[in-house]
């Protein structure tokens, strides 16, 4: 998982000058020209990475003073197209002119109420960037007309005692204005033809919400502040049962509670729209003695209605450079809406967006009573033995067209077909930005609206569930982004713009991450707060998802040894990782004794073995992700060095038990098609670098892969030969660096109709054939010996549990080099063997026989024709009736049966029975719609057998 570039949009709440931007004129409206002028050798800053840039560009917006680039964004980062580029004027300053008006397309009405532009100056490749000291933003007065808040500050919260007074000061240019000065509502105070105001309101006893407008001629700008009466520590002991989050009352919908855990916070008030995001002192929290959780019962709510809601934290003695006030979403929230990305998400993808609270910033957490539960259909899942396991990882976001949910159960036959049976989410957790690989996560417990909503959500869970196919969500524990609640809440924010990175003061991440391979803000996971995080992070995704495993991303950074700068003892056994991981391994398991746990380590096998190895007799035990793509890659492009592959199964790793989860390819890495097709190799008129070609290679990759024993792994489209590369660019370019790898990727699978493609298509259907081999067949469960290095590799599997009659051993061969290859399967026994890709059971050779292979082709064989083998063409001797047809309630059939499933006619199971039916059982199918149905049972003696039910 790599870092993922953060949006620029941020909130301010002070106005800023900067020695190293300067405008002519001095002053300008929106209607007229100005040329910005930047000094790139300023020392004013420790973000100026401009070295000698043969290009500046300046990356701006417009907007008010609440948010200067709420308006319009102009320029398009690590792009170089000429949009915002700047002229060097050979000095150290680069300069452009621009007219505001058209240059950001305003309205007449953004027009006039602009105040501010936001700016970040950057290189052509965008790797390099100026910002201001603190590494914030440059922002720039717009207008001639313009008024300064001096105190308090603009958007600004001051904490007062009961009794108390505030200051208001404040001056504009050009010229006398009018000043008038409102306090929930009622006007304070005006004055007239004035150029510098100051008013003292005096005796405060209740919370205050201000509005200074300030009028000249035509022009007028309103400054708002907020001043809260400080009640003190309000000490109540919190009633049992209680925890972190919202508490929702299940006997009484008109309550919840909700609790938060501040430690070294004074007063915190619960701000939202059930007190029209103006608290008063009735909605200070109170703080338990004993465990120092602040608390709040809200009463008065209406069951169903949404409501939205903020903690405003405050510390009265704040350390250097840290806010006296925080405005934040709760951190366990399930729901969150956000001003910065939720106006991007479409309505076909999330009906009924609920609208984000206007006049707030930043995120809000969503709070609604009397929710009613999702109907689950599948509600005893029985998970597919991790041994069997064939997972297929997929980004929703490049999926399909809608980059959403309902693109994934829309084709839920594709994997159907595929025959896999477990699909990997990339992270699915709120995360900044829309259209990301999701490891920026800063809400672990909400959806990311993004994706869809959470019933969509359930419903794909429930429809993998019903046929068969697992669920797992990856999952970015390691670290949390800046919007995550319990970065900002003790966080460093020296230019006061209200983001920062972790205090000294943090209970739960570290300043300085320690670790090599740190993103974001670093989590502490000796920290008994987040351990607690993390264990309710799994709970909530087990119990309201029924999700059926985790992935754990980075797995490495989970120790407090190690430095950022030492990569040796990062990747060196750590004692403090390898208990915590247990622990959490632990955690998830007696939420669910079958849940899948998986660490992304790649690690020593030391440490991994600690994990792999844990449980094992229990038939636990952490599955490893095993990267194996440049050996693999080797092979496909057909170049023997470096091809050696037998640390694709366990037994390289010294696992006790299959527990890798081996993968040619992932979303960390190249497409192993791409480079087949720019670096293959070639003899006479067989050339790798052929499309055709390079996708026939890619069928020979599936044999040697999926069937060695233990779980395996597919990023989504290598099935078809996927040939973008990893730094594709949105347009379809590709990136010269990796600036391009985290963008959004073109859809040539969906637009080209690859499934049309006879090339691509064979190799769609030999992995699947490969997996259905894998998954139904014990033998691939067994022992295995791996022969590799060349370019003809062996793979033997075998189990000795098997009976003698049994396919009990196999052997597979290859040949990924350019020219014919006679290979000596050197079978380990005599007599016939059958090619078991080849449904009919008819092709067979005897074990002395030399097999010659074309380039690029495989061959697997068995010592028995496999049962599974062409199951569901197979037309039984024995097939069975079903009566009354047509059924009005229930039904009956003709043989004795120990599961029996409906399916609707796009395939969706509907109703599944389970036991030892005889034929005087009866099925009642009285719930479902009138229509035609398909009746899949299996018999007593383990056959499969179809037929059709009209419902009437």
């Amino acid at each position: 998982m790599k870092k993922t570039l953060l949006a620029f949009l941020l909130l301010v709440t002070t106005s800023f000058t900067y020695a190293q931007v300067t405008t002519s004129p001095t002053t300008f409206n929106t209607s007229e020209a100005v040329t910005i002028t930047v000094n790139i050798l300023s020392t004013e800053t420790n973000c100026n990475t401009l070295s000698n840039p043969s290009k500046v560009y300046m990356h701006s917006g417009i907007g008010d003073d609440a948010n200067p680039w709420g308006y319009n964004v102009i320029g398009n980062w690590g792009t170089d197209d000429g949009v915002g580029e700047m002229t060097n004027n050979n000095n150290g300053t680069w300069s452009i002119t621009i007219t505001p008006k058209t240059y950001y397309n305003l309205t007449d009405a953004q027009a006039n109420s602009a105040t501010k532009i936001g700016m970040v100056f950057r290189n052509a490749a965008g790797d390099q960037e100026l910002k201001a000291t603190g590494c914030s933003d440059i922002f720039i007065n717009v207008g001639t007309f313009q008024v300064t808040l001096n105190s308090p500050e603009n958007n600004s919260t001051t904490l007062i005692t009961s009794g108390g007074e505030i200051t208001i000061s404040a001056s504009n240019t050009s010229g006398n204005a009018n000043y008038s000065l409102v306090a929930n509502g009622t006007v304070l105070d005006t004055k007239t033809n004035i150029t510098s105001y100051t008013y003292t309101h005096t005796n405060i006893t209740s919370n205050q919400d201000y509005a200074l407008t300030v009028t000249q001629g035509t022009n007028s700008t309103t400054k708002t502040f907020s001043a809260l009466i400080n009640p003190g520590v309000l000490t109540e002991n919190m009633p049992n049962g209680l925890e972190n989050g919202i508490n929702y009352n299940t006997n009484d919908a008109t309550k919840a509670t909700l609790v938060l855990d501040a430690p070294l916070k004074d007063v915190v008030y619960i701000a939202g729209s059930f007190n029209n995001w103006s608290p008063s002192l009735d909605y200070a929290m109170k703080q338990d003695p004993t465990s120092g959780l602040f608390w709040l019962e809200l009463t008065g709510l209406t069951a169903g209605k949404i409501e939205t809601f903020q903690y405003w934290a405050i510390d009265e003695t704040p350390i250097t450079n840290s806010p006296v006030m925080v405005k934040t979403a709760d951190p366990f929230s399930t729901l969150v809406l956000s001003p910065f990305d939720d106006p991007e998400i479409s309505s076909e993808t999330y009906p009924n967006l609920p609208e984000y609270p206007s006049g707030q910033e930043r995120e809000v957490t969503v709070l609604q009573t009397g929710k009613a539960d999702y109907n689950w259909q599948v509600t005893n899942f029985e998970k597919p033995k991790k041994e069997d396991l064939v997972i297929y990882e997929v980004l929703i976001r490049d999926f399909d067209a809608n980059r959403n949910i309902q693109d994934l159960i829309d084709r839920i036959d594709y994997f159907k077909n595929l025959n896999i049976n477990a699909i990997q989410l990339m992270p699915i957790m709120e995360y900044e930005g829309n259209e990301s690989w999701g490891y920026n996560t800063s809400f672990h417990m909400a959806l990311d609206k993004f994706y869809g909503t959470e019933n969509k959500v359930k419903e794909f869970i429930d429809l993998c569930h019903q046929n068969g196919i697992a669920v797992i969500l990856d999952v970015a524990l390691n670290h949390a982004y800046g919007r995550n609640p319990m970065v900002r809440l003790w966080m460093e924010d020296a230019d006061g713009d209200g983001w920062g990175n972790p205090s000294s003061e943090n209970p739960y991440f570290n300043q300085e991450a320690t670790h090599s391979y740190s993103v974001g803000s670093d989590f502490n996971h000796q920290q008994a707060r987040t351990q607690y995080y993390v264990k309710r992070v799994v709970e909530h995704w087990i119990t309201e998802f029924n999700i059926d495993g985790f992935r754990w991303d980075l797995t490495k950074g989970f120790t407090q040894n190690c430095t950022a700068s030492d990569e040796n003892c990062t990747n060196s056994y750590q004692q403090d990782r390898v208990d915590i991981l247990k622990q959490y391994a632990d955690y998830s398991w007696d939420m669910d004794s079958t849940q899948y746990v998986i660490f992304e380590h790649l690690g020593q096998d030391s440490e991994e073995q600690e994990w792999a190895n844990y449980k094992i007799d229990e038939g636990k035990g952490v599955m490893m992700w095993g990267k194996m793509t440049d050996p693999y890659n080797q092979l496909t492009m057909g170049y023997a060095s470096d091809s050696n592959f037998e640390r694709m199964g366990s037994d390289a790793h010294g696992f006790v038990a299959n527990r890798l989860v081996g993968y040619a390819e992932s979303h960390d890495e190249e497409r192993l098609m791409y480079k087949n097709l720019q670096y293959g190799a070639s003899s006479g008129t067989y050339n790798v670098k052929d499309l055709n070609t390079a996708l026939q290679r890619m069928e020979a990759l599936g044999a040697i892969t999926l069937t060695i024993p233990g779980p395996k792994m597919i990023w989504h489209f290598g099935d078809l030969g996927m040939d973008n590369s990893i730094y594709t660019c949105t347009d379809g370019s590709v990136s010269t660096d990796d600036s391009c790898k985290l963008s959004t990727k073109p859809q040539p699978q969906w637009t080209e109709n690859w499934l049309g493609d006879e090339s691509r298509t064979a190799v769609y259907t030999t992995w699947s054939k490969l997996n259905k081999l894998k998954i139904n067949e014990d033998v691939f469960e067994g022992e295995y010996t791996i022969t590799s290095g060349d370019l003809t590799p062996r793979i033997r599997i075998w189990n000795s549990d098997l009976a003698s009659t049994d396919l009990n051993d196999v052997v597979i061969i290859a040949n990924f080099d350019t020219t014919i290859q006679t290979i000596n399967p050197d079978f380990p026994s005599n007599g016939t063997w059958y090619d078991l890709m080849d449904e009919t059971g008819n092709t067979s050779i005897s074990a002395t026989n030399a097999i010659p292979l074309e380039p690029g082709t495989f061959k697997i064989y068995g010592n028995h024709i496999p049962q599974s083998l062409s199951v569901d063409e197979v037309v039984h001797s024995d097939s069975f009736t079903i009566y009354p047809n047509p059924s009005q309630n229930s039904f009956k059939i003709s043989t004795a049966s120990t599961h029996l499933s409906v399916f609707d006619i796009t395939g969706k199971l509907v109703k599944q029975f389970k036991g030892h039916f005889t034929t005087t059982h009866s099925f009642n199918v009285s719930e479902l719609k009138s229509g035609l149905y398909i009746i899949k049972i299996i018999n007593s003696i383990g056959q499969e057998n179809t037929s059709k039910l009209i419902k009437i």
